[in-house]
């Protein structure tokens, strides 16, 4: 249904009339509101200096626009494109989100608001080519705010997105089966994930498609959850990436890799980092992790998750409120690693959970009736703690690693308090063999 003032109509129309004639749309100042929206190929939108594209509330406003990968339990999408090819949106204009509108609640102890079953992404480019994304800032996301599916050739450079930071699932640039794209000067601060690599599955429970060739460049992520992350959802294989030249800002985890499903990840180099590792509530996965690399086979049965190899961390500094951690729990494992020259100042934070976290595991896919938590992501146990949170053994180190094959550190040193706080490990690199896997 249609409110005051929507202009999706004539919008829609305009932007089909701008891809056939090859004339740019350009969006003056003031505010354009709209609904779904969807780019046909050839399409060159400018938001010009002022223009602000507003986006109605109401989940039902963009069921039209159907995305092909179900997240959250949703498929719709504000802007839309698939199968299309030489898109380009660009200038220094905004994309309004009704992000607010999607917050059913609040969960204080958790950290987290409590978001509608059923919520749209903003920008959703499907099995689209030669897409350039540029100079454009987007804000309040209720979910994932850029999501590439199946894509080639894509640029995003100098694109911000700004949203709010107790909201689940409002990952900044999701990058979903893609091959060959580049993220460049780009600003985001958000809840959830800042720039996320990920295979997800076809609606036949086969992976979508790789993830490869992929650059995350001069890039500055603020999260709650995860800054720069692969995974969690690895259905095909994820190789051949580089993030450099990057700043993680108060987040929860700074750098992660995380093997669950059955593809493998290989090839994955990050470099020239500055990072700062907050510990945040325990409705974020995480526990102040400047760098995590782990596996566990969540489906052990049916999808055992892949193998993770040939990783470089080089050159990172900066602090940490937990640890690094590398741990393998699958059966695939995780090996050569290989950490140079780094160098993370160790603090003490306000929350001391000095723990390690696994999750998600088996337990976050479907949490049965009884217990208390949101699927995939918490679960309590009759005690009223969170599952896949783990206490160190022996109390928290700087470096915890078990399991991983082939660990070079070279040029490594923690800056750590003295004396060392109450639940901190004397010890600060841990190294384990043989661990016996738990989450699996």
């Amino acid at each position: 249904m249609a409110v005051a003032g929507d202009r999706t109509v004539a919008l829609q129309q305009a932007i089909d009339v701008a891809a056939v004639t090859g004339v740019p749309l350009e969006l003056g100042p003031g505010e354009h509101l709209s609904g779904a929206l969807r780019l046909p190929s050839g399409l060159d939108l400018r938001l010009g200096e002022g223009a602000v594209l507003r986006f109605v509330s109401g989940y039902e406003s963009y069921l039209a626009n159907h995305v092909e990968v179900t997240a959250e339990d949703s498929n719709a999408a504000m802007i839309l494109a698939t199968g299309a090819s030489g898109i380009r949106i660009g200038g220094p204009g905004r994309i309004e989100a009704p992000g607010p509108d999607f917050i059913t609640g609040r969960l204080d102890d958790m950290g987290t608001h409590v978001p509608a079953k059923l919520r749209p992404r903003v920008l959703v480019m499907q099995a689209c080519t030669d897409v350039v994304l540029e100079g454009f800032s987007i804000h309040t996301s209720p979910m994932w705010t850029i999501h590439l599916v199946d894509c080639r050739r894509v640029r995003v450079e100098g694109v911000s997105v700004d949203n709010d930071r107790e909201m689940p699932n409002t990952d900044g640039i999701v990058i979903d089966s893609c091959e060959d794209v580049l993220v460049r000067g780009c600003t985001i601060a958000t809840a959830d994930d800042g720039v996320v690599l990920k295979t997800s599955q076809r609606p036949d429970g086969g992976a979508l498609g790789r993830c490869r060739n992929i650059a995350v460049e001069n890039s500055s992520i603020e999260s709650r959850s995860c800054a720069l992350k692969i995974g969690t959802e690895t259905h095909g294989d994820i190789e051949n990436v580089r993030f450099v030249d990057c700043e993680v800002k108060r987040s929860n985890r700074a750098i992660g890799i995380f093997s669950r499903d059955g593809g493998h990840v290989r090839n994955v180099v990050f470099r020239r980092m500055r990072v700062e590792a907050r510990e945040t509530p325990d409705g974020f996965w995480g526990s102040g992790e400047a760098i995590t690399v782990n596996i566990v086979d969540r489906r052990r049965a049916s999808r055992p998750a892949g193998r993770v190899e040939a990783i470089v961390f080089e050159d990172i500094e900066g602090s940490m409120e937990g640890a690094v951690n590398l741990v393998a729990d699958g059966r695939a494992g995780i090996g050569n690693v290989r950490l140079t020259r780094v160098s993370i100042h160790q603090v003490d934070g306000p929350l001391r959970g000095h723990r390690y976290d696994m999750r998600p595991t088996h337990f976050d896919l479907a949490p049965s009736p009884d217990a208390a938590g949101r699927a995939n992501a918490w679960v309590k146990d009759a005690d009223g703690k969170v599952i896949g949170l783990v206490p160190y053994p022996g109390g928290m180190p700087a470096l915890f690693s078990s399991n991983v094959e082939g660990i070079v550190l070279e040029e490594v040193s923690f800056d750590r308090p003295s004396p060392l706080p109450a639940g901190w490990n004397a010890d600060a690199i841990i190294i384990r063999k043989n661990e016996p896997s738990v989450w699996s």
